[in-house]
């Protein structure tokens, strides 16, 4: 009536829709906010106080934004095993028993994830992966929940849901899914320095993982150890793979992601079943108290590592990794990691992002597991003994006895009883200051680490950055947000945002106020020192009819012995005929599979295999992938066709081996040697993209 069409469900709606333009930003209560990107503390570097009712107003609606998934870290894999510390070299910094007692086996359940997408998003994602680890010590539980990259976006946790909004799919739309390729994420990027480290470590091919059984973890922030006597001393703690640091590349992980999106949660899953247990190495970097500020860098500063070269990361003992859960919801999805879940001689420092996490991770339990009593599901519960006077609440599993729920008590004889010669007792650190919002100075060089990561990579990683910045600003629409990166970049490193701009069609960037340092920190490469082994490594084998078999069983034979997991592929299921009439099992047919799935491609001998091979197209796209992204291709006597109708050329290009039949021994030694060299990127340009 009157020209407005609206029912009475669209004025509601209208009435519920709130334009931010032009406004001031308050509380939930109406009360205008000054500062929402430090938290309060006493002095520049003093820990969050309690009272910043912004600060904990923020955080809890963030924590409760989304349920019943994890709002981060929502897709997830999980196992059971064991931490055994190597010796008792820790016992002169911390009390904590697990990391100081010989040959003591802690059970753990570790849980790795991907950050930003949903649960059925795919693992293999451009993003930061989640490295936690729940240790069931006789002490309490200890969680150490870290990440694969060793820094991380912001140095104060009131900033985490303002990153995390930015990152996720875009509100209007919900698009993207676990992707960083879009306006909001580059447009925080752009206007927050702090997150150039970071966006460097994600922009290359850590993002990437082969494997969570080739990824590093980091504790990310800087900890305490506390000895008996309550000396402090800094520790970082880092996990290393025992099968070395590898990763995908882009144009690779995009195809898995449609082929096989539980591709990295079915690899850590196969390899528990197959008794090839993942391993990691713990290390810990220490700094004595008296040797806080000796850097040019801030210890509490969570965007800024401390590099290997000036604190040597010294191994303490190891992670294995044995036993898949039995119930994914039980387990995998109920585990409730908290970083406040601390031990006797492990505490925390003022670092401001840590101390939001402390904060956070309690609260966003309460409404994801239903209440209070999360720590009593079977996958939280502490082996140490548990008594105290919490009662009642959402899902109670316990059935206290007696009339004492409070102390002190004399109606249940004093108990529980505090203190006693294994109870926590916090590092003593002296605290005064303004109550303030505002960081420290020592945290305000946003760009020297970036530029000692950029220093340190090899020329293919350089090159794999550059692509990964041109195509995650090229999915960018607004153009004054791509220019915004390009001229922080230039703060890292004039050629790097030279190149990103050439690749964005923009005017290439002016000179930056300050150049490159020239520092370099070779631990940061995955060139540097690489583990080469052919363990648990996946071999695709193509085979058609007329295929030689003695070639296919003795190649297969002798990779199986080196460790490698051999699939036979074919035409069709069940087994194709050999040369010599002699039937060739076939492990899946071809179109089942795809070439990104396997770490390498080996194509025996027999003419009429590799005619009918060559004129197959999925055997020629499966060799001609496998070139372009750099793996190990082994080709035997007539097999050598192929490479002629992959077009490619007659070589010799690193990593492809080719054989006459002869010596099929010899040839599945040089091949094995090939394919533990993980890629060669020689075979790209060596240099960055002009």
């Amino acid at each position: 009536m009157f020209g407005d069409d609206r029912t009475d469900k669209d004025r509601q709606l209208d009435d519920a829709r709130v334009d931010y333009q032009d406004t001031a930003l308050t509380t939930d209560q109406g009360a205008r906010v000054d500062d929402t990107d430090n938290s309060l503390r006493p002095g520049e570097r003093g820990p969050t106080l309690m009272e910043d009712f912004h600060f904990r107003e923020k955080l809890t609606h963030f924590d409760h934004e989304r349920i019943p998934e994890r709002v981060v870290h929502a897709r997830g894999s999980a196992a059971h095993g064991y931490f055994e510390p190597y010796g008792d070299g820790l016992a002169a910094f911390t009390r904590a028993r697990f990391l100081t007692t010989p040959g003591l086996r802690t059970p753990v359940f570790v849980r790795f994830s991907t950050v930003a997408g949903s649960r059925g998003s795919a693992d293999t994602v451009r993003d930061v992966r989640g490295f936690a680890v729940k240790f069931y010590t006789a002490q309490g539980n200890f969680d150490l929940v870290g990440n694969n990259i060793p820094v991380f976006f912001i140095q104060d946790g009131i900033k985490f849901p303002d990153f995390v909004h930015a990152v996720k799919p875009e509100p209007h739309n919900e698009v993207p899914q676990a992707s960083s390729a879009h306006d909001t994420l580059w447009d925080f990027v752009q206007l927050q320095p702090e997150t150039t480290h970071m966006m460097m470590w994600l922009m290359s091919d850590r993002a990437l993982p082969r494997s969570y059984r080739m990824m590093q973890g980091f504790g990310v922030h800087t900890f305490r150890l506390v000895d008996a006597e309550g000396r402090g001393t800094f520790v970082k703690f880092h996990w290393k793979p025992k099968l070395g640091i590898h990763s995908l590349v882009w144009d690779e992980t995009q195809k898995i992601a449609g082929k096989d999106p539980d591709f990295n949660r079915k690899d850590l899953w196969e390899a528990i079943e197959t008794g090839n247990f993942p391993e990691w190495e713990l290390g810990v970097q220490l700094v004595a108290e008296e040797d806080e500020h000796s850097f040019d860098f801030d210890l509490l500063d969570a965007t800024k590592i401390i590099p290997e070269e000036l604190v040597p990361v010294q191994p303490v003992g190891r992670l294995v990794l044995n036993r898949n859960p039995d119930n994914f919801f039980a387990e995998t999805e109920q585990v409730a990691f908290h970083i406040g879940n601390v031990v006797p001689g492990i505490d925390f420092t003022n670092d401001p992002l840590l101390q939001a996490r402390l904060f956070s991770y309690l609260d966003t339990q309460l409404i994801r597991l239903g209440g209070p009593n999360f720590s009593q599901i079977p996958i939280n519960r502490p082996l140490a003994e548990v008594r105290n006077h919490h009662r009642d609440g959402y899902h109670q599993m316990i059935i206290p006895r007696g009339r004492a729920s409070y102390h002190p008590n004399s109606t249940g004889g004093g108990c529980p009883a505090v203190g006693g010669a294994d109870a926590y007792t916090h590092f003593q650190e002296r605290v005064d200051g303004h109550k303030i919002r505002r960081r420290s100075t020592s945290f305000a060089d946003h760009y020297s680490q970036a530029t000692l990561f950029w220093n340190s990579m090899s020329s293919w990683e350089k090159a794999h950055i550059v692509a990964a910045f041109r195509f995650e600003l090229g999915r960018v629409v607004d153009p004054r947000i791509r220019e915004g990166v390009v001229r922080n970049l230039r703060n890292v490193d004039h050629e790097l945002a030279s190149l990103v701009a050439a690749g964005l069609g923009a005017a290439p960037p002016a000179e930056a106020a300050v150049p490159n340092h020239g520092r370099s920190s070779p631990a940061l490469s995955q060139d540097h020192a690489p583990v080469r082994s052919v363990a648990t490594r996946k071999i695709a084998i193509l085979v058609a009819d007329g295929v030689d078999a003695d070639q296919v069983k003795t190649a297969q034979t002798a990779l199986t012995s080196m460790g490698a997991l051999c699939d036979v592929l074919g035409p069709r299921g069940g087994a194709v005929r050999g040369s010599d009439d002699t039937p060739v099992p076939v492990t899946h047919a071809l179109t089942t599979m795809a070439s990104v799935l396997y770490d390498a491609v080996l194509v025996p001998g027999g003419q009429e295999a590799a005619r009918a091979l060559s004129m197959d197209g999925e055997a020629v796209h499966y060799v001609a992938e496998a070139f372009k992204h750099c793996k190990a291709i082994g080709v035997l006597g007539e097999a050598a066709l192929l490479l002629e109708t992959a077009r490619i050329g007659p070589g010799p290009h690193p990593g492809v081996v080719v054989g006459t039949g002869d010596d099929v021994k010899g040839f599945t030694e040089s091949f094995g040697a090939a394919v533990a060299a993980h890629r060669h990127h020689g075979r790209a340009v060596e240099s960055v993209p002009a």
